[in-house]
């Protein structure tokens, strides 16, 4: 098998070392060595955290539209004094924000936590040693940006039932009880 690398072309029995910024050493014959293996690693990683971050907006969800639920009544009673549908939107929307933010700044170490055990893990169970420029990949702005994507999430989470919550009628929100 002859492999290049930042060495030149070199000859190799079982085992492969490529030298280089982005290259991976291969554990075992039968694995390949291109990049679809990394390719399927990387669509694979997109897609849990896209299934996480759609689990998390439909948690906010929910716990919004029980806490909108539950507090009708007061909301009937801030509609009847002269609450327009806009204020009681920003009411409602507001009342995630801290929670957004205590989420997003727990969540963003123990993601990146998570990451830097779980993405080694992948490339282990795919035959390949991931060097550490494939692992560390997050820098202190792209992490404020995360802990920020956890108030996105509350915020978006919490429209639907603000909008709802718009949309009731004060005698109907009076009533139900």
């Amino acid at each position: 098998m002859q492999l290049t690398g930042d060495a030149g072309p070199f000859m190799l029995g079982g085992a492969a070392q490529l030298r280089g910024p982005l290259t991976f050493q291969r554990r075992h014959p039968w694995v390949g060595n291109d990049s679809g293996t990394v390719a399927a690693l990387n669509s694979l990683t997109a897609v849990l955290t896209l299934m996480l971050v759609a689990v998390a907006g439909l948690g906010v969800l929910n716990g919004v539209v029980l806490d909108t639920r539950e507090r009708v009544r007061d909301l009937g009673i801030h509609k009847a004094l002269g609450m327009t549908p806009r204020q009681t939107v920003v009411m409602v929307v507001t009342s995630v924000v801290m929670t957004g933010l205590v989420g997003g700044a727990v969540g963003v170490p123990l993601g990146a936590a998570l990451h830097g055990w779980i993405r080694p893990a992948m490339g282990h169970s795919a035959g390949l040693n991931l060097p550490e420029s494939v692992i560390a990949v997050y820098r202190t702005p792209e992490l404020v940006l995360l802990a920020l994507g956890g108030l996105l999430i509350a915020l978006l989470g919490a429209l639907l039932p603000a909008g709802w919550a718009a949309r009731t009628r004060s005698a109907v929100a009076l009533c139900t009880e």
